[in-house]
């Protein structure tokens, strides 16, 4: 019988997981999709096309762009999917909130991607501006559902939605966190993509609650290398996830070591991909913070790999 050391079952949310099995070279490979954010700088702005560069090749199912809290980042969002579906091969995901307008302006906004040949929205009811609560816009979408029904009305768009194995920070109880999420796959999305986590159980746990309310859409899961931990470890905080303390073992230490650091971020994520994988997942959403170097180790890992290069001559 395979032993499971204390600190790795820690690694492992407290669960006991069969050894992983070597990947199966007949089976498909699994999908991928990538999230980036919009530059702020001319400086980022380059750091986020040097990005998308050496993602491309692994040839990920779509690419998205994120939208910033109460839909700071419009201009720049809508900028980067347009030249995404001008300039590449890639297909990309504009993020589309609630936040700040009305439906007149969302669903202006909607058309422009329509016609720049943007055909997959991330539909979010969105998070309010720093230091304030959501209320919903008067004359706006009030919540997610409620957008995912508008666009349907204006194109037949692939629509993405989130979804919360930890419960979202403002809902009232699991269940109604559940409902809502149940609402928005009505409503004509097409998948779920989850907040990160670190806890796999977490997930699979989630993955269960959903079939048994009735759920048959793809719930993917959304991974975040951690680059930074204390930075990973604020975020987390505001956004309701939690952060282990096996985690926070692992990664203590590594400050002033960006080397280790690095290792043990992708020995970390791959780990929750690989158990992720032989538990039959197959779809993948990484949050790549603009930083390429993390999420190619890890599709190196799932076996997903750019095509090799002819030998010259």
């Amino acid at each position: 019988m395979t032993r499971v050391t204390p600190v790795l079952e820690r690694w492992l949310g407290g669960e006991r997981f069969a050894p992983l099995p070597a990947r199966d070279v007949a089976q498909p490979l699994p999908l991928l999709s990538f999230e980036f954010f919009p530059p702020r700088t001319e400086a980022l702005d380059q750091q986020l096309w040097s990005c998308i560069e050496r993602l491309a090749p692994l040839r990920p199912r779509f690419v998205s762009v994120t939208y910033g809290a109460g839909g700071t980042t419009q201009e720049r969002t809508h900028a980067t999917v347009a030249r995404l579906a001008r300039e590449t091969d890639l297909v990309p995901a504009a993020h589309l909130t609630c936040v700040g307008a009305t439906r007149e302006a969302i669903d202006d906004v909607a058309r422009g991607y329509w016609e720049a040949g943007v055909r997959h929205i991330v539909a979010l009811r969105g998070d309010a501006a720093p230091g304030t609560d959501y209320a919903p816009h008067p004359g706006g979408y009030a919540y997610a559902s409620d957008l995912v029904a508008g666009l349907k009305r204006i194109g037949d768009f692939e629509i993405s939605v989130a979804a919360y194995p930890e419960v979202h920070p403002g809902a009232s109880s699991p269940e109604a966190d559940l409902d809502n999420l149940k609402r928005k796959l009505d409503a004509g999305a097409t998948r779920a993509i989850t907040q990160y986590f670190f806890d796999t159980g977490t997930y699979l746990r989630f993955l269960d609650r959903c079939l048994a309310a009735g759920i048959t859409a793809p719930i993917v899961p959304g991974i975040m290398p951690v680059s930074n931990f204390a930075n990973a470890k604020k975020f987390s905080a505001m956004c309701g996830t939690s952060v282990p303390a096996w985690l926070a073992e692992l990664f203590e230490g590594t400050d002033d070591a960006p080397e280790i650091r690095r290792i043990v971020a992708s020995i970390v994520a791959a780990e929750q991909v690989r158990t992720l994988q032989a538990n039959g997942i197959d779809e993948f959403h990484f949050y790549t913070l603009n930083r390429p170097e993390l999420t190619l180790a890890i599709a190196h890992v799932l076996g997903v790999r750019a095509p090799a290069s002819p030998p010259p001559g």
